[in-house]
């Protein structure tokens, strides 16, 4: 089994094969919502909820490649936390924080959430 998180000198790389949930980003971030919505803040950047593929390739091309903090020790595994930048379809570039779980009971990190970044 492939590890799903890889330690080095100046932090963490979370693998390629790590788990975007697709009901994660269509059921949740480009959903609207009372409360917590994030669908409009990433419709800045045209994503929408009929072209949710593209918000996954660009959250596994341009933000998982890069370096992962340690965010916190929970009860089912550690979170990580990856800052960047989220260039959309309308060329518009957010900058965001995502949100990714070393679940302790499968091995297998996943992603949570993303959420605005400040500047």
């Amino acid at each position: 089994m492939v590890a799903a998180v890889v330690v080095g000198k100046a932090g963490v790389k979370l693998q390629a094969n790590t788990i975007i949930a697709a009901t994660k980003l269509t059921q949740y971030l480009l959903r609207r919502r009372v409360g917590d919505d994030k669908s409009q803040f990433l419709a800045l950047a045209g994503y929408t909820l009929e072209d949710a593929d593209r918000l996954m390739r660009d959250i596994r091309e341009q933000l998982l490649p890069l370096e992962a903090e340690f965010h916190e020790e929970t009860e089912y595994g550690p979170k990580y936390r990856i800052r960047g930048t989220l260039t959309g379809p309308n060329g518009r570039t957010l900058r965001v924080v995502t949100i990714w779980m070393k679940e302790n009971a499968t091995n297998r990190t996943k992603f949570v959430t993303l959420f605005p970044g400040k500047l």
